[in-house]
């Protein structure tokens, strides 16, 4: 009986700890996503401010 009990709580452990890894990795994960997105935006406002302020001097 007593083992069993060890058993219910390890499994159950090995959920939270797997939960709170995945959490963590889509947490990174996303991070580095919106990262690339507002570089990926940012290159577009300096190509466009650039073309604007190229066109302004001429």
């Amino acid at each position: 009986m007593t083992k069993n009990i060890w058993t219910i709580l390890g499994v159950i452990l090995a959920v939270v700890i797997a939960w709170w890894i995945v959490s963590a990795l889509f947490s990174v994960l996303w991070f580095i996503a919106k990262l690339a997105i507002v570089a990926v935006v940012a290159v577009l406002v300096f190509v466009v401010i650039r073309s604007v302020f190229s066109r302004a001097d001429d």
